[in-house]
């Protein structure tokens, strides 16, 4: 059965589940029923961090533009323009034994394309969460729940894996941006045109 993780709670990955090797992450999201003239495009992204939380250059940032890590650990499994429908928006495949050594965490973030101009933000998005699947049976180890704490953010850092003697854990995040996709890429050490 799934863990339910709550804001700030961090769990075992691999520690509890011996031999796993490959998961999905899967992020979803529902828009509130009012119409802002656009249909929301919400991305998800991992960003690939070295020891000091930065990544070491922009081919550690994996979304709609860069769908898969050169080391082949991290795939974006592709964006979806409109969020429509039930159970995964976007999914994005870690395959734990290839991510590199100099990777010692990924966040996993989701952001609004175009938010500004589109005059969208998180508060007009519901029951947002993460989810972590054991992609070898199918099986949803963790699963995390935004909740409704955002008001005029416009990018979140939902979880993040991370290395810990050895072991992947993960830690549920939610953390708001406003700024958007740029306002994130700077905090990872991505330079954004």
């Amino acid at each position: 059965m799934a863990i339910n993780l709550t804001k700030g709670q961090k769990v075992d990955l691999t520690k509890g589940n011996p031999g796993l090797k490959s998961i999905m992450v899967g992020l979803g999201w529902d828009v509130n029923a009012f119409d802002s003239g656009a249909d929301f495009d919400l991305d998800a992204s991992a960003f690939l961090c070295g020891e000091n939380g930065k990544c070491l250059s922009e081919k550690d940032f994996v979304f709609y533009g860069n769908l898969e890590h050169e080391s082949k650990a991290v795939k974006h499994m592709g964006d979806n323009l409109t969020g429509e429908g039930d159970g995964d928006d976007e999914q994005i495949q870690v395959n734990l034994d290839m991510i590199p050594t100099s990777t010692e965490k990924i966040a996993f973030t989701v952001t609004i394309y175009d938010a500004e101009s589109r005059k969208q933000n998180f508060g007009q998005i519901s029951n947002a969460y993460i989810r972590i699947v054991d992609e070898a049976n199918n099986t949803e180890l963790i699963r995390y729940d935004l909740g409704e704490d955002f008001s005029i953010e416009t990018a979140v850092v939902v979880g993040e894996l991370y290395k810990n003697n050895g072991e992947w854990k993960f830690n549920a995040i939610g953390s708001g941006f406003s700024g958007g996709l740029s306002a994130l890429c700077a905090n990872y050490g991505i330079n954004v045109e």
